[in-house]
């Protein structure tokens, strides 16, 4: 059972790619004009467009110090950073700074600059497209130029505040180092004067002394001792008040000048704190800022990127191709025609019985062709198909009186309906083929007879049914009747008992009676399908359209009539696989229907296959 449904699906699916093929097989044309047409564009398009120039540069970020141990995470904010630059390029108001530079406006709109980063890598390519060679160039490198600028700012602004602020520090511990220092200086002086004025006093109360003592009449030992004593320490005191004066130092300590003299090594020393900070900021600022280095200056190409003719055109047509490919099923998909077996069996419920194919090019007019005069060729044995298969529905019940019909004008009916008689003929059956279309008529020029008379004056009364029954020559068992003059109530006519009665006579005398009806757009079709014993329509495929068919069988149907199936007509022999019947008979090669034409009718009894 799983077996059998595989085979359903796999069927449908040929079939359904078959027919794609077929639709592109005959839609074609409108797919190679696509293709000329957009080959065509592309190519216009290409020679009008102004040529446009690529100048490409690249840009290597790397660690300032190389000193810096490498490792991943600094190799990954390398990366990172390099992304950041990246974007950076792209950004309007840098464009905005490179244009003023440059003396021309870059649009960011107009992805004249293309920045991406070599993955894995801390490379930056750089590619500005212009009109002018050299305007790409001068582009290129000024945007490398404001990147390692604004890079050295971007960087300096991490370490701004930081200096900023140890500057600060600095700029107030050097007013608080002058301050000690004036102040250190006053002390330092006003203790050394007082320190001078001292000895000095001392110096002079010493003298003052050794001039007593030597005004002294009294000698002595004591007196002289005395006298040593004071001259030693009038001699300390003069070489101390020299030292003073001389060095500018005070003697021994002061609790002003040393408490000074603490507070200004205090300052000092934070002072060189300070330094020392402002130092290591610095240096951190030059370790972390990323190097921004060129590798090499803009290099513009000889040739134009823009435009390529070539692909131009290879696009274009591409395009447009698919364009076509979207109206070929546009179309396809908005035809409501008739066009493959498939439609009549699913849509209409019906069978379709033959397939007749169009006369070839520079054969004659399917209205001229004769299935008697050319027995070997393939219409008839399309035709011979047909036949059998009409023999086939009427097992059951005997089809003795067969209406030829169709949905709308210009389907063949008619032209089924001279060969159908002649082809059923030629079994030995006595036909009797009568043109009931009494609007249009048509089928005695297929016969060269004319409509003078015919069945309009049987209804009349003017003339018996065999006056109007025209024999052909040549011993075919064909009788023809025609229409005579055209009555205005061709519709009451044909529904009258009258048209019971001569139907009822033409099959006593004879074995099948073909009627040639109007389309079924008129009720004529629909009042004789109810009188005979069943209704052929004839359907051109990718003429007929499905709602016009539908409409027919339905009304016919309605009527009572015995639809027996489908015959199509007039199928194109380049799209015969396409419309689904006529490859049953072009693959044998036959002939052309000029060899036909000199054969003997005779000869139609001799197998298909035969020369």
């Amino acid at each position: 059972m799983e077996n059998s449904h595989v085979s359903e699906f796999e069927t449908l699916e040929i079939i359904d790619l078959k027919r794609l093929f077929e639709v592109i097989k005959r839609r074609f044309w409108l797919l190679l004009l696509g293709i000329v047409l957009g080959a065509s564009a592309g190519a216009l398009f290409g020679y009008f467009q102004q040529p446009v120039y690529e100048a490409s540069t690249r840009v290597l970020v790397t660690r300032s110090s190389q000193n810096t141990p490498v490792d991943i995470t600094s190799t990954i904010n390398l990366q990172q950073t390099a992304e950041t630059y990246v974007q950076f390029l792209k950004m309007e108001p840098v464009l905005n700074m490179v244009s003023e530079r440059v003396g021309y406006k870059i649009d960011p709109e107009m992805d004249m600059v293309e920045v991406s980063l070599v993955p894995n890598t801390q490379i930056i390519t750089l590619a500005v497209k212009d009109t002018s060679r050299e305007r790409a160039a001068l582009i290129a490198d000024t945007l490398v130029q404001v990147l390692i600028e604004q890079n050295e700012v971007l960087q300096a602004g991490r370490y701004a505040e930081s200096e900023t602020s140890l500057l600060a520090q600095i700029s107030e511990m050097e007013k608080q180092l002058n301050s000690l220092q004036d102040q250190l200086e006053e002390a330092n002086a006003a203790a050394l004067q007082t320190q001078i004025k001292d000895i000095q006093t001392r110096i002079d109360e010493t003298k003052e002394g050794l001039i007593a003592l030597e005004n002294d009449p009294e000698e002595s030992s004591e007196k002289t001792v005395q006298l040593e004593q004071l001259q030693s320490l009038l001699q300390s005191y003069q070489e101390a008040y020299t030292a003073l004066i001389v060095t500018g130092k005070i003697q021994g300590d002061d609790e002003q000048v040393t408490r000074l003299e603490k507070s200004y090594d205090l300052y000092q020393q934070l002072y060189l704190n300070l330094l020392s900070n402002l130092e290591s900021v610095r240096m951190a600022r030059l370790q972390n800022t990323p190097n921004v280095v060129q590798v090499s200056p803009a290099l513009v190409g000889d040739k134009p990127i823009r435009p390529r003719p070539a692909l131009n055109t290879v696009l274009g047509a591409l395009a447009f191709l698919i364009l076509a490919i979207g109206l070929v099923f546009l179309l396809e998909f908005l035809d409501d025609t008739v066009k493959t077996p498939e439609d009549i069996e699913k849509k209409m419920g019906l069978t379709v019985l033959g397939y007749i194919s169009e006369v070839p090019a520079g054969g004659r007019k399917q209205g001229d062709l004769s299935v008697a005069e050319q027995p070997r060729s393939p219409i008839s044995e399309a035709f011979r198909s047909l036949r059998s298969n009409l023999e086939f529905s009427g097992v059951s019940h005997p089809l003795n009186v067969i209406l030829v019909t169709s949905a709308g004008p210009g389907e063949g009916k008619s032209t089924v309906a001279f060969n159908l008689a002649d082809i059923i003929a030629q079994t030995g059956k006595r036909v009797t083929v009568m043109d009931a279309d009494l609007r249009r008529p048509t089928l005695h020029s297929f016969y060269n007879l004319t409509n003078r008379v015919g069945l309009t004056d049987v209804f009349r009364g003017r003339l018996k049914l065999g006056e109007v029954t025209h024999s052909l020559d040549e011993g075919r068992s064909v009788s023809i009747i025609t229409t005579g003059s055209l009555p205005p109530n061709p519709t009451e006519l044909l529904g009258s008992d009258k048209m019971n009665t001569i139907l009822a006579a033409l099959k006593k005398s004879g074995d099948v009676v073909i009627l040639d009806s109007p389309p079924a757009i008129v009720a004529d079709a629909q009042v004789l399908s109810a009188k005979v014993d069943g209704v052929l329509i004839v359907v051109r495929p990718g003429h007929t359209h499905e709602d016009e068919l539908k409409a027919t069988v339905e009304q016919l149907k309605r009527a009572g009539a015995n639809v027996v199936g489908v015959v199509f007509n007039r199928i194109p022999q380049n799209r015969a696989s396409y419309y689904g019947g006529y490859k049953h008979y072009s693959p044998y090669h036959y002939r052309s229907y000029q060899s036909y034409s000199a054969q003997s009718p005779d000869q139609e009894k001799a197998p298909a296959g035969e020369s």
